[in-house]
C-alpha cells in the first residue's frame, strides 16, 4: 500500500508539473479528461484539476461494475492527480521556453507520470482508466488506445478553439502515448524474464 501511494504521489506530481509548468501557459491541451478539462478552462474558466475529478465520475461507475480493483486505483489516482494540478498552479508562467521545447519537456514529464502509474495498474483516472480496461479486454497496448482517444479530443479542440497552436497538442499526445507504451511494455518484458 505504501509503494502504491508513493507511485501515485510521484505520478500525479509529474502530471501536475507538466500541465502547469509547460502546457497550461501555452493554452494548448493534452489528451484524455485532462485535455477536456483544459478545454473547459480555456472556454469557461473552470478549474482544471477540479473539473478533471468531476469528469471521472461516470468512468468510476463503469469501472466499479467491470473491475472493482481498477475502480479503487482510478479513484485514488484521479483525485490525487486533480489535487496536484490545483496545488501546482503557481508553476504557471514560471518557465519561459520556446513553444516546441515547452511542449516536448511538458509531454515527457506528463508521460513519465502517466506511464509509471499505468505500469503498476494505477490509473491517473479518466480515459487512462478506460484505456486500461479496454486494453485488458482487447489485448491492445494501452498506449495505442490512449493515443487514439486523445487524437479525437484534440481534433475536437481544434474545431472549438480554432487555434493553430493546438496542433502542438498532437506532439504532446504522441510523446505521452509513446512513453506510456514503452514503460508499460518494459514491465511486461520484465515479468517474462523473471
Amino acid at each position: 500500500m505504501i509503494k502504491k501511494l508513493l507511485i501515485i504521489g510521484f505520478g500525479s506530481t509529474m502530471i501536475g508539473i507538466g500541465i502547469n509548468g509547460f502546457i497550461l501557459p501555452l493554452n494548448i491541451i493534452n489528451g484524455g479528461f485532462l485535455g477536456i478539462s483544459l478545454l473547459l478552462k480555456y472556454i469557461f474558466g473552470f478549474k482544471t484539476g477540479i473539473t478533471f475529478i468531476f469528469l471521472n465520475i461516470p468512468v468510476y461507475m463503469f469501472a466499479f461494475k467491470s473491475d472493482p480493483g481498477y475502480f479503487f486505483n482510478g479513484v485514488i489516482g484521479a483525485i490525487c492527480t486533480g489535487l496536484m494540478i490545483e496545488l501546482l498552479v503557481p508553476l504557471n508562467g514560471m518557465f519561459h521556453l520556446p513553444i516546441i521545447s515547452s511542449v516536448i519537456i511538458g509531454a515527457m514529464i506528463i508521460g513519465s507520470g502517466v506511464g509509471v502509474m499505468l505500469r503498476h495498474h494505477i490509473s491517473p483516472g479518466g480515459m487512462d482508466l478506460l484505456a486500461l480496461i479496454i486494453a485488458k479486454w482487447s489485448k491492445v497496448n494501452v498506449g495505442v488506445i490512449m493515443f487514439a482517444m486523445d487524437a479525437v479530443i484534440i481534433i475536437t479542440g481544434l474545431f472549438l478553439l480554432q487555434d493553430v497552436k493546438l496542433f502542438y497538442s498532437l506532439i504532446i499526445v504522441a510523446i505521452v502515448g509513446l512513453l506510456a507504451s514503452l514503460i508499460t511494455s518494459f514491465r511486461k518484458e520484465q515479468i517474462y524474464i523473471d
